[in-house]
């Protein structure tokens, strides 16, 4: 981003009233303004507050693709991040701009950073969280592999299937008993089959975890009532009462994309690809091919299993 003429001149000017922003966005769309002035800033429609105790390191930013790393330091605060937040994940992958502020004319700024929250960590009433640059996404692996699974993800573009457009894909219930925030039993849960929603997803939808959500592990029907389970527990408290959607779940197998949400036409695998005993077989001539150790006739040798002294 250029600097504007009349924020170059304030800073050659020498005398200057320059402060530092930062716009932080969670995935949730809550978003959040600090700055380290004494006083609350604000533009683009967002107050920067003075009171959290957010400040930062000195940017470390380069030309070309490398990767822009920073860090941000802050307090924990009952009315901006507090420790429930970031212990439920809330602020995993948030969106973060950095500015330079002309606080005495806030039109006057330059954005110094974008980027997202990497690792985030607390220590002493006080929290530490990493910086990464927009080039960061540039360093991850991309592309497609031949592989007999579905490459897509249930609900996503490439998979094309709407969850909510056709009944029987979705449950919304309020949790009944509920332990460690990883396992969820109910009492009556029928109309769907058992392991229906294994590998699907449990969303909450009110309570003190509202937007959290997790891998299902295993689905469960029994005459005593269902059991779900996810893959990790969810990082805030769930208490029995609170809304919850589950989704159903996929395989990625392409009998289960036929079958179950009849969405074949999608399929992102390849399912005829030949395994690895095939790849690595060798032509024969024999019209069996059982597995059955042979040899070609040759000279008079009889057919392999050779007689053995002792049959």
């Amino acid at each position: 981003m250029t600097i504007s003429q009349k924020f170059q001149e304030h800073v050659a000017g020498g005398l200057t009233t320059i402060t530092r922003c930062w716009a932080l966005t969670r995935r949730d769309g809550v978003r959040l303004g600090f700055t380290d002035h004494d006083r609350d800033i604000s533009f683009d429609g967002l107050v920067f507050k003075a009171d959290t105790g957010l400040t930062a390191r000195a940017l470390m930013q380069t030309t070309g693709l490398s990767v822009d790393n920073s860090e941000a330091l802050g307090g924990l605060s009952s009315a901006a991040i507090t420790e429930a937040d970031i212990r439920a994940g809330r602020y995993d992958g948030a969106a973060v701009e950095a500015w330079l502020v002309n606080w005495a004319d806030p039109d006057q700024r330059l954005m110094q950073f974008r980027g997202t929250l990497g690792e985030v960590t607390r220590a002493e009433g006080g929290f530490r969280a990493e910086l990464e640059g927009l080039s960061q996404a540039l360093g991850q692996p991309v592309g497609q592999v031949y592989q007999q699974p579905c490459s897509a993800v249930l609900g996503d573009g490439r998979c094309g299937f709407d969850l909510d457009a056709v009944p029987g894909y979705v449950a919304t219930r309020p949790a009944e008993t509920v332990e460690d925030n990883v396992r969820f039993t109910f009492a009556d849960f029928t109309g769907f089959d058992d392991r229906w929603f294994e590998r699907g997803r449990l969303i909450v939808q009110s309570g003190a975890a509202t937007g959290l959500s997790a891998r299902i592990k295993n689905d469960r029907l029994s005459a005593d009532g269902r059991e779900i389970e996810l893959w990790e527990a969810i990082r805030a408290d769930i208490a029995p009462g609170d809304m919850l959607r589950i989704e159903a779940g996929c395989d990625k197998e392409a009998p289960t994309c036929r079958l179950k949400f009849n969405n074949y036409i999608n399929f992102r695998g390849f399912p005829d690809i030949p395994g690895e005993d095939w790849l690595m077989a060798t032509p024969i001539t024999a019209a069996t091919n059982d597995g059955t150790a042979r040899v070609r006739p040759k000279l008079g040798l009889p057919e392999f299993p050779f007689p053995t002294p002792w049959s």
